[in-house]
C-alpha cells in the first residue's frame, strides 16, 4: 500500500483544500497519496479565537469522518491551517504522526535560528505567539508581523497581497534581524517563492514546510497504518457529529 497523507482543511472553503492538495502534491513524492478533506462546519477562513476554537472541533470531526468513509487509514495527518487548530487533541487521539502548517514551519525555520512570521489578519499575532510557546518555539519566535487583510482577503487579491506581504517580509527582516521569515497561511501557498527575490534571507512557505514534514514521516515505503482503538473512536464520536 502506498503511503497516504490525510490533509484536513479546518476552513470550510473547498478552494483552499484544493490549493493545499496541489501544492503538497508538488512537494511530496508521486508515490504518496494525498487525501485532502474540508471541515464540515466552521468559518470559511479562520481569522479569530472563536473561529479557531470551532475549527479545533471540526478537525476532530473531519478526521473521524475520513476514517469512517475510507477503509485505508492514513499514515500521517496534516492540519492545513497556519494556527494548527485541534493539533494537540488530534495528536493525542491519532496513532500516526500529526502536525500542522505552523508547527512544520516553526521546525524548519528554527533550524536556521530565530525567526519571524508574516501572515494575514491582525488577531493572529497573539494567537501565534501563544501557539509557539505551547509547541516549544517561544524563544525562537522573534516576532509576528500581521497585515490587516485576513487570509481570505489576501487570497481574493493576489496582486495586492504580493505587494503588501513583500513589504511586511522586508520590514520583519529589518525589525528583528532574523535569518529567516515564515510566510504563513494555507491560502498563501506559493507566495514565499514569488517574494524571495525581494528579501535577503530565506522565506519559508508554511505549506511547503508541511510537505517537508510529511515527506520525512512517510518516505516512499509501502506499509499499513494503524487505526485508533474502537474504544477511542466511540468516545470521540459521542463528542462529534453523527457519522
Amino acid at each position: 500500500m502506498s503511503p497516504q497523507l490525510l490533509v484536513i482543511n479546518p476552513n470550510t472553503t473547498a478552494l483552499v483544500t484544493d490549493l493545499l492538495a496541489r501544492h503538497l502534491g508538488g512537494v511530496l513524492s508521486p508515490a504518496v497519496q494525498v487525501r485532502a478533506v474540508t471541515a464540515r462546519f466552521g468559518p470559511p477562513y479562520i481569522s479569530d479565537e472563536a473561529g479557531c476554537a470551532v475549527a479545533g472541533h471540526a478537525v476532530l470531526d473531519a478526521w473521524l469522518h475520513a476514517l469512517h468513509t475510507d477503509d485505508a487509514a492514513p499514515h500521517a495527518v496534516l492540519i492545513g491551517c497556519f494556527g494548527d487548530p485541534g493539533l494537540l487533541a488530534l495528536r493525542e487521539s491519532s496513532p500516526v504522526p500529526v502536525s500542522g502548517l505552523a508547527e512544520a514551519a516553526f521546525i524548519e525555520a528554527a533550524r536556521l535560528g530565530p525567526f519571524a512570521v508574516v501572515t494575514g489578519g491582525e488577531r493572529w499575532g497573539p494567537m501565534l505567539k501563544r501557539l509557539a510557546h505551547t509547541l516549544g518555539f517561544g524563544d525562537a519566535l522573534a516576532g509576528v508581523h500581521t497585515v490587516a487583510p485576513t487570509g481570505a482577503q489576501l487570497v481574493a487579491d493576489p496582486v495586492g497581497a504580493r505587494a503588501l506581504l513583500g513589504r511586511a517580509c522586508r520590514d520583519a527582516r529589518q525589525r528583528w534581524g532574523v535569518p529567516s521569515v515564515i510566510v504563513g497561511g494555507a491560502g498563501l501557498a506559493g507566495m514565499a517563492a514569488k517574494l524571495q527575490a525581494e528579501v535577503d534571507v530565506p522565506l519559508i512557505d508554511s505549506v511547503s514546510a508541511a510537505g517537508h514534514w510529511a515527506r520525512r514521516q512517510l518516505g516512499t515505503t509501502a506499509c499499513s497504518a494503524p487505526r485508533p482503538s474502537p474504544e477511542l473512536l466511540a468516545q470521540l464520536r459521542r463528542a462529534s457529529l453523527d457519522l
